[in-house]
């Protein structure tokens, strides 16, 4: 089942076109990673899903039915975590979650297990009486993921949940998505780090100008790739003419040296790093580390999307 459809989707503003006759379709059940550089449409398309934003042309549904403004019946299942901090700063972390689970909630019991599920989740159950102010910035994440989750959504939006935050509470977000998931959540998540997508997500839509440049599964992305190899070399010290030379042997990319770290990416081939090792060893170059590796999914996403700085 397709818990969303998206049919040539398209919203202009003036004379930019941020989405661009767009289609996608999100599975029951999965997590969609859904990426993009600033500016590439993301969060335009995301509101438009959700009916917060007028659109030109094309068609939503969610879970079989047309997606309107007023389709109360269909947000009532919708969980939506954005990037902007979303709770009162008055009211404590349990009345937080009470609040905004009561907007589907009614029932006081049912209401009064689901916010327990949801502390419990996030793991605030130290901190249920404190008020936002007292919070450290990843604890506030977390109350701000509980608060759009608290009501059991099947349908969630998670629009950069774990920005700016310590280690320990990425962690634990990133614990607590794939339990909501395992409990049938079907996610859509946004971020920039290339490494939480390879850990949470089934499936990757990456967006530029408003379309849907490529999608698949991490592999099926990264066999996308131009190189076919990346290799590292630390704690080197590499004259001009050695770097010179370094880049004109067989299947060499690009070589960049920096900080006495050299990494060379290979457009193809085998036993590159043997042909590498040997060329050092007759140069007499020392090094303290050498690695090879396969391109990343970063790596994918700056070769389909360019490295110029985007606003």
């Amino acid at each position: 089942m397709n818990v969303i459809e998206v049919k040539n989707l398209t919203k202009t503003y003036k004379q930019l076109k941020a989405v661009d006759h767009l289609s996608l379709e999100v599975h029951e059940g999965e997590i969609l990673g859904l990426l993009g550089p600033n500016g590439s449409g993301k969060t335009t398309t995301i509101n438009c899903i959700l009916s917060l934003l007028k659109y030109d042309e094309g068609s939503i549904s969610i879970f079989g039915e047309e997606m309107q403004p007023n389709a109360y019946h269909i947000k009532r299942k919708i969980g939506v975590v954005f990037q902007e901090l979303a709770f009162f700063e008055e009211l404590t972390v349990y009345d937080n979650i009470d609040y905004f689970c009561g907007l589907y909630i009614k029932d006081k019991n049912i209401r009064k297990t689901y916010i327990e599920d949801a502390i419990h989740l996030v793991g605030l159950e130290e901190f249920r009486k404190f008020y936002p102010k007292q919070l450290s910035g990843g604890l506030k994440r977390r109350l701000n993921i509980a608060c759009g989750i608290a009501h059991k959504p099947k349908l969630i939006f998670l629009d950069e949940p774990t920005v700016a935050v310590d280690p320990q509470s990425r962690n634990n977000i990133l614990t607590g998505i794939e339990t909501l998931r395992k409990e049938g959540a079907t996610i859509i998540y946004t971020t920039h780090y290339m490494e939480e997508v390879e850990i949470l997500c089934d499936r990757i839509l990456i967006l530029d100008k408003g379309c849907i440049i490529a999608s698949g599964t991490k592999e099926e992305l990264k066999s996308l790739a131009h190189i076919e190899e990346k290799v590292t070399i630390e704690d080197v010290a590499l004259e001009d003419p050695q770097i010179k030379q370094i880049r004109k042997l067989e299947n060499v990319e690009e070589a960049t040296y920096q900080n006495h770290s050299l990494c060379i990416t290979y457009k193809q081939g085998k036993n590159n790093l043997i042909a590498l090792i040997d060329y050092m060893k007759e140069e007499g170059i020392h090094y303290s580390k050498i690695y090879s590796e396969r391109p990343t999914l970063n790596d994918v996403f700056l070769e389909l999307t360019g490295k110029e700085l985007r606003d």
